[in-house]
């Protein structure tokens, strides 16, 4: 699995802040999201649901254990092998996450969550310095079920250290949190902004920045085709931002953005059409082909108006799949 295309998929809300109320139900009471025992119950229910939805490529068996942006791009991802596989995943080798790490904070209300930081089989050297998966699970209420909402795959240098308590339980930062240097309900909306402008400059450079929007640029205009591309901010429902404090004041947050890319092809070119991409596609191919993608980020950002004028918020992971595509 890379790290921009994967056959997982994802959910993520903030939490309010704590009001220290406390009701019969418990909706106000400020309380860990989750005991140990039920995070690890979370990670090998959702680990064993995957495999069986990767060795089959069926994205009924999973979808169970999948939301917001890893819940897109994992459903998608199937739903393109299934149609180019229907006899099942030929090369199907079962995920295994190792030496789970919870953070789970505490937090008033729904939503719950807690992060898995694991380490996976899907490691190229198996060195001391493999990458980690950080899976993001979400539960919605006390009926609903653990769902794995964001995966975000760093290595382990560029995983903060978060705040805890003396019990061990992480702090969750608020959506429009004035602690930080930009609030997390803003950051979707302000990277789709950047991506397409440059603007607001407050995004450190990077291979999910700067370095992104110069290969785009780059893949604007090639011989025969045009390519526009067009980035929103994906952050209401589940797909709402999620962060937590780490130990120096910073917030650690996951969010969501729609990326779109748009070929047109001059007169008697004809676009090319990959076998996932036909797999998703409505319409028919004619002169343009709009692809729809997710992307599910992790970021790092400062405390207060902190940081270097124009490096304030450092992308650390960008997981981007394919989820629609249009022909015209």
């Amino acid at each position: 699995m890379g790290r921009t295309t994967t056959g997982l998929a994802a959910l993520a809300v903030l939490s309010l802040t704590a009001s220290g109320c406390v009701t019969v139900h418990g909706e106000r009471a400020v309380v860990p999201s989750a005991t140990e025992d039920e995070a690890a119950q979370a990670l090998t229910a959702f680990t064993e649901a995957y495999n069986k939805a990767d060795k089959a490529y069926d994205p009924a068996l999973d979808a169970a254990h999948v939301t917001g942006a890893l819940g897109a791009i994992n459903q998608a991802g199937l739903k393109a092998r299934q149609v180019n596989f229907p006899n099942g995943n030929p090369n199907h080798a079962p995920l295994e996450l190792t030496d789970a790490r919870f953070v789970i904070p505490k937090k008033a209300g729904w939503p719950r969550w807690f992060v898995a930081d694991t380490d996976s089989n899907r490691d190229r050297d198996g060195g001391a310095q493999d990458s980690r998966w950080l899976l993001v699970f979400v539960r919605t209420g006390a009926d609903a079920g653990w769902r794995a909402a964001y995966l975000t795959i760093l290595s382990p240098q560029q995983i903060p250290p978060f705040k805890t308590d003396k019990d061990g339980y992480a702090e969750p930062v608020a959506p429009d949190s004035a602690a930080l240097a930009v609030a997390p309900r803003n950051l979707s909306e302000e990277y789709a902004s950047y991506m397409q402008s440059g603007k607001p400059d407050h995004f450190k450079a990077g291979p999910h920045t700067s370095v992104w929007r110069a290969v785009r640029a780059k893949g604007a205009n090639v011989l025969g085709t045009s390519t526009q591309y067009i980035d929103q901010p994906l952050d209401t429902g589940d797909f709402a931002p999620l962060g937590l404090l780490t130990q120096d004041g910073s917030g650690f947050v996951f969010f969501s953005v729609r990326n779109f890319e748009r070929q047109t092809a001059a007169k008697g070119v004809r676009l090319k059409v990959v076998p996932d991409v036909k797999a998703l596609l409505t319409g028919e191919v004619k002169s343009s082909l709009t692809k729809e993608r997710v992307s599910n980020l992790a970021v790092v950002v400062p405390p207060g108006n902190g940081g270097e004028p124009g490096q304030v918020v450092e992308v650390r992971g960008r997981l981007t799949g394919l989820t629609a595509a249009q022909g015209e």
